[in-house]
């Protein structure tokens, strides 16, 4: 062993015999590993399907007493549109856990251009691990929850993990989450007769009002349940800034005349991370809208909306395992500016 201590960055989702092979190769060379586990506190969907707790519980269990000993597991954030928070982030969870003089090794294996993050630790040595079998928690994602017989995932996880997975399809999230893997396979299959991949446009509304900001319930799939902001799809025959006031009300119904919105539009950004959204590429046009202090006004769930309603700034964080795709980003992006 050359270094203090390892570190190992990735979702497991789920926890396969590749990263089992990369802690493997850590704990080779340093006698602690910091096990970054990324998404934390995503709502669950069909590519973020376990919560933290629930992940850590599976590479625990498929670990030796003494690696466990060794290991220290510690959740971070998604910054979709900002690698700097997301850096700051990091390095503030590992500085934590280390003396000044700890000699780090980050651990990884470059996979694809999703793995560009390898390279933004210049301060740490670094151990490019080769995988002796491409194994990609993609697919194994899309069989298990495929629906289909036998289990064909089960031979690229460890013993311990199959379990777990076993296990949970006997749940009611699994039954939630086989319907919205079966909704988006039916829905990229409608578009599979593209000459081309297609790319969606979409518009978000922000509105914000004595520190609160307007949200829904969504009533539709993807994201059944979940808390969203007001948006859909751009028709063909109008303009973005058209397309999300008239989202706007018809998922709230918001009594507020259309030329004080207009006058109240603060800012505007495109966000655009190609994973955002499951449905596919899908990018999104967000519009800040500064309302004057006051009464806030009321609303209703409309359209594609099962429920409208305001929600304090300061309950955002703790309800942000409930938010559709990248909505709290995007709210976060525009709140971080007022």
């Amino acid at each position: 062993m050359n270094h203090d201590v390892a570190v190992l960055i990735g979702r497991f989702q789920p926890f396969h015999e590749g990263h089992l092979a990369l802690i493997a190769s850590a704990f080779e060379r340093a006698d602690r590993l910091l096990l970054l586990l990324g998404s934390h506190r995503c709502a669950p969907d069909t590519r973020n399907p376990w919560s933290s707790e629930e992940r850590e519980r599976m590479i625990r269990a498929a670990l030796p007493a003494d690696w466990q000993r060794r290991l220290e597991v510690i959740p971070i954030r998604d910054h979709l549109y900002s690698d700097n928070l997301w850096l700051a982030e990091v390095q503030q969870k590992v500085l934590a856990v280390t003396d000044e003089d700890d000699r780090v090794l980050l651990v990884g294996h470059r996979k694809d251009l999703s793995s560009y993050y390898l390279d933004l630790f210049p301060q740490w040595d670094f151990q490019d691990v080769p995988l002796k079998n491409a194994v990609h928690s993609t697919a194994i994602r899309q069989a298990y929850f495929s629906g289909g017989d036998g289990q064909p995932w089960a031979s690229h996880v460890p013993e311990a993990v199959c379990a777990f997975l076993t296990e949970y399809r006997e749940t009611g999230r699994y039954r939630r989450l086989r319907q919205e893997a079966d909704y988006i396979a039916s829905y990229r299959q409608l578009w599979s007769v593209a000459p081309y991949p297609p790319t969606f446009v979409t518009t978000d509304a922000v509105v914000v009002q004595s520190g609160h900001v307007l949200v829904v319930r969504r009533r539709v799939r993807p994201g059944q349940g979940l808390i969203a902001l007001p948006g859909g799809y751009l028709d063909q025959q109008e303009r973005v800034v058209d397309g999300m006031l008239r989202e706007l009300r018809e998922e709230t119904g918001l009594k507020v005349p259309r030329p004080v919105l207009e006058g109240s539009i603060a800012d505007r950004h495109v966000f655009d991370a190609p994973g955002r959204s499951q449905r596919g590429r899908v990018i999104t046009h967000a519009f800040l809208i500064q309302l004057k202090g006051g009464v806030l006004p009321s609303v209703r769930g409309g359209d594609d909306a099962d429920k409208a309603f305001w929600m304090p700034l300061a309950d955002i964080y703790a309800h942000e395992d409930t938010f559709f795709e990248d909505h709290v980003q995007i709210i976060q992006h525009f709140i971080s500016r007022l």
